[in-house]
């Protein structure tokens, strides 16, 4: 048997392991030779033992700064297990009292600890700076360090005063360490901290154990997750949310279905949110639902799902995230729910902040946009998002991988990309090289005179989908980069400017469709209806028409297209069954259902239809509250924003909830808000609109009755008023 190295040695000794991972070895000896390190490394990779070793084998305590709770407790849980002495590793933070605060100091000061963890809120507390000066420091290690760039999913402002503090301390050599940064962040974070001169050591980010999928997320998402839950059962799954709120209501529906399953979110008690997440790494239950607080450093190894049910703010915090599947190289499934329109909550959400912080917001937005939507190889585009290169292909393991692709050439297209990025001097960003190709006469198009180029419109016939996909694909291919620190300015590469000297072949995937509908969720596929019997559906449309004449109202006030897909999909044969469709509650079911039964029913029955035995998903009773008190609030005529503030809802969430109840069947009266907030011509204009529209969506209203004038607020307060009393 090989004899171990002395690092090897001690590792065995001190952890019970027979070799590093990676390039553990070479970052735990740079440490140990006092100089600065700055370590990339996958989640999964190994991080923490590079300064818990190297703690143990020199002089002094090492301190830890790491920006959770949870991380901190269970890091000192892992290395108390590791040793015969309790005081080897402790922390300081918010969570404890006075007195277990003077007991963790005793230990210090008596050279028992090795490890000492701080927060950074803590670390800047000035008794907290004046007993780190007596210490003996053998160096500072600074845990999730993406926390300190703005560009970071996860950006904290203490994590920037770090540098300023540890100076004030006494010097110590530094070492920083994060799983996932693009090289800007890699730099911000470097230059931050004073390390512009530190060993770097990047470990791929590729982790080919894990297979990624982006889903659409239409009404039925509840139903698809539990669906996939309980095909996966008593396997460990996360699910991320980005609110408290849909963490609570989500983890509730899958309890009520058999799901075993906790919530966990930083508004929740310290010991509820601690006592959850000891549950899920004890398995005491299968699934947590969670915000993003949840997860960072835990190491829980075999985590088979993480399910998204919202997009996050950027692929960073997307990648961090997945990462924590399969970290024992096993099964990690990664399944992303997309709707544009969640983005755009987002996008929403930055407004009133600061205007760079808005157009870092929104660049990261649209690094997530383009991976939802695109066609070609996620495992290509996150490792490209992080400055790595992936050569294959088809990676075999992601759901664009794994299905046909159509390619269509694109040679043209992205000669014409570069021709006019060259033209507009490099200084400008996809969008705006979008519109100057469609012919989009913009403000910032006719202000810098783009329209006069003789590239403008030149790609007026192509689809604005198109011309970015080939953007992002000439980006992989190397022909065109972004220039992160001017928010995404696009330039073009040697290698892009030896192509237009010499075009070649130049193969695009065009990007997936995605319905960015407001209105309707519902994703639409290429035969325009996602029902699964296209000949019922045409059937009962027809029957919506005939109705829509002789009951003189427009078809949508009937029955929305969403209601008809679902009637052709699950064939409800009863007045219970038809009132679980979306948009059907009991008033619609009995004022138009008689007639919709009949058709199903003797459809159903000449074509010897064995109707699915569709998974119902029983429903949290407080939905049902919300709406009921939503009612009684309306019918007390208290205004509507008071409601909405009342029930920690903005007034577009309020607004959902009370088309719902519209669109369901049920009366109600908002005349009384209306007519304090809105003219009374306005609200005759939009409501003789809807008497004659073919459809109840916003934008094609907007269009009709002019941008400038209404805004899309005001005409679904004036559409509800209209659903209520023509068809209810």
């Amino acid at each position: 048997m090989a004899k171990l190295s002395p690092l090897a040695t001690q590792l065995k000794n001190n952890f019970g392991f027979d070799k590093f991972k990676g390039n553990q070895e070479a970052v735990i000896q740079n440490v140990l030779d006092g100089k600065d390190t700055f370590v990339l490394m996958p989640t999964g990779g190994g991080k923490s033992l590079c300064y818990q070793l190297p703690s143990l084998m020199l002089e002094g305590t090492a301190i830890v700064i790491s920006p959770l709770i949870a991380l901190m407790k269970n890091q000192v849980d892992a290395m108390r297990n590791f040793s015969e002495e309790d005081g080897i590793a402790h922390f300081i933070n918010s969570s404890l009292s006075r007195q277990a605060i003077d007991l963790v100091k005793n230990d210090i000061l008596s050279g028992k600890t090795k490890l000492l963890y701080v927060a950074p809120e803590s670390l800047t507390k000035e008794e907290n700076i004046e007993f780190l000066k007596k210490l003996k420091i053998s160096f500072y290690a600074v845990d999730e360090a993406h926390c300190i760039s703005e560009w970071g999913h996860d950006f904290r402002p203490e994590y920037r005063r770090i540098r300023p503090i540890i100076n004030d301390i006494g010097a110590a050599p530094l070492i920083a360490l994060t799983a996932t940064a693009t090289p800007k962040v890699q730099h911000d974070i470097q230059k931050n901290l004073g390390m512009l001169n530190a060993t770097v050591f990047k470990s791929s980010f590729n982790r080919s154990n894990l297979y990624y999928e982006v889903r659409p997320k239409t009404d039925d998402v509840d139903k698809d997750i539990i669906k996939y839950i309980r095909l996966n059962a008593g396997k460990s799954g996360i699910i991320y949310c980005l609110s408290r709120r849909k963490v609570e209501e989500l983890s509730e529906t899958l309890r009520m279905n058999g799901v075993s399953v906790l919530p966990y979110h930083a508004g929740m008690e310290t010991t509820v949110r601690s006592d959850n997440q000891d549950s899920f790494l004890m398995e005491k239950v299968d699934v947590i639902v969670a915000t993003i607080a949840f997860g960072m450093g835990i190491d829980k190894p075999d985590v088979r799902y993480v399910l998204h049910y919202d997009m996050p703010k950027s692929l960073e915090g997307y990648y961090q995230e997945t990462g924590r599947g399969g970290r024992d190289g096993g099964e990690g499934q990664c399944i992303a729910y997309y709707a544009y329109k969640d983005l755009d909550k987002l996008r929403k959400f930055m407004q009133g902040k600061p205007v760079a912080e808005q157009e870092i917001g929104n660049q990261l937005l649209l690094e997530t946009q383009a991976y939802a939507e695109a066609s070609i190889c996620r495992r290509k585009m996150l490792l490209h998002y992080f400055g790595e290169e992936y050569m294959e292909e088809n990676c075999g393991c992601c759901d664009n991988c794994m299905k046909p692709r159509k390619f269509v050439e694109g040679q043209e297209l992205l000669s014409l990309v570069l021709e006019t990025i060259l033209v507009v001097k490099e200084k400008f960003k996809a969008e705006h090289i979008v519109d100057i190709l469609k012919g989009n006469e913009t403000s910032a198009v006719i202000s810098y005179q783009h329209d006069v180029l003789e590239n403008f419109s030149s790609a007026s016939d192509e689809d604005d989908k198109l011309l970015h996909a080939v953007i992002r694909q000439g980006m992989l291919a190397g022909f065109i980069s972004k220039d992160i620190e001017t928010y995404g300015v696009l330039r073009v590469t040697p290698k892009g400017k030896a192509y237009m000297k010499k075009p070649q072949s130049f193969p695009i995937v065009k990007d997936k469709e995605f319905d960015d509908d407001d209105e309707d969720s519902s994703v639409k596929n290429q035969g325009g209806t996602c029902a699964a019997d296209d000949v019922l559906f045409s059937i009962l449309k027809v029957l919506r028409k005939k109705l829509s004449k002789k009951l003189e109202v427009p078809p949508f006030v009937i029955f929305q297209d969403p209601s008809l897909e679902a009637m052709a999909t699950s064939y409800p044969i009863t007045m219970d069954e038809l009132q679980n469709i979306p948009g059907v509650g009991a008033g619609k079911a009995k004022r138009y259902g008689e007639e919709f039964l009949k058709v199903i029913k003797e459809h159903v029955r000449e074509n010897e239809i064995v109707r699915p035995e569709d998974l119902r998903v029983r429903t949290v009773a407080n939905k049902s509250k919300l709406k009921v008190s939503i009612i009684q609030a309306i019918d007390r005529k208290i205004a509507l924003d008071d409601i909405a503030l009342s029930k920690g809802l903005d007034i577009s969430e309020l607004l959902d909830e009370i088309e719902a109840i519209v669109y369901s069947g049920t009366k109600i009266n908002i005349d009384y808000f209306l007519d304090e907030i809105m003219d009374l011509d306005h609200i005759d204009e939009i409501f003789d609109y809807f008497n004659t529209a073919e459809t109840d969506k916003i934008e094609p209203a907007l269009k009709e009755l002019g941008e400038n004038d209404f805004d899309e607020t005001e005409i679904r307060l004036v559409r509800i008023k209209f659903l209520s009393e023509i068809g209810n």
